[in-house]
């Protein structure tokens, strides 16, 4: 569907003998049929297989899932066939309303064509909600990055070196080696070898950069400085 928004599809079974019945295919079926209807591409569908509609987003391996690749990749829109397959008990539904709201996240019901979000922001009451919760959430976020920060610095000063890519004398040892040898001053007398001569006998031996590349004379000389 060219120039069709896109949007994920979210399809809950509550049990793990309703998983090979018709329960995803006909959830599937009418959330295509409304995605259609309203300018959608469903471009995946996430399947909550036998988890209970009164369990929360911690319990949910498919909702995670699709959360995380939300997050990623830039769709903001997800389909239910109806509220009841989000979640089936309202405290449950409520929460994961405002939570998907919190994040920026519409949820469209296929069977109703309802915009939920809008209509859960629309209440006063559960907009403030939202709006605590993604305070929260950026409280959260901001201690998360403070906690890491100060792991990176006890590490840095313990070990002298905190993440980052390695260096080639941690993961290719083999390489730095050779690579002094050949720029060593030869015992007879003459000339080392330049930076390019030595790219060309690292090539010729098959070896290769941590990317895959050939070396060049200025790849050599980078690793020595």
């Amino acid at each position: 569907m060219e120039g069709a928004m896109k949007a994920f599809g979210y399809v809950r079974v509550s049990s793990k003998g309703q998983v090979d019945g018709d329960g995803f295919a006909r959830q599937e079926e009418t959330i295509k049929a409304y995605a259609e209807k309203a300018g959608y591409e469903v471009v995946r569908f996430f399947r909550e297989e036998g988890v209970s509609g009164t369990k929360g987003e911690l319990n949910r391996p498919a909702f995670q899932d699709m959360m995380e690749e939300i997050l990623r990749n830039g769709v903001r829109t997800i389909i239910v066939e109806r509220l009841d397959r989000l979640a089936r008990e309202y405290r449950i539904q409520e929460s994961l309303l405002i939570y998907l709201a919190s994040k920026d996240v519409t949820l469209l019901n296929a069977s109703t064509e309802e915009n939920v979000t809008e209509a859960v922001q629309s209440d006063p009451m559960k907009k403030a909600l939202i709006q605590i919760q993604g305070i929260f959430a950026e409280l959260e976020k901001s201690l998360l990055v403070k906690k890491l920060r100060k792991a990176r610095e006890r590490k840095r000063h313990e070990t002298g070196k905190c993440e980052g890519r390695k260096s080639y004398a941690e993961a290719a040892p083999d390489v730095i080696r050779e690579i002094k040898r050949l720029r060593r001053k030869p015992r007879g007398g003459g000339r080392p070898l330049t930076y390019r001569e030595v790219a060309e006998e690292l090539n010729r031996q098959g070896l290769k950069t941590r990317t895959g590349k050939p070396f060049t004379g200025h790849i050599v000389q980078n690793i020595l400085q």
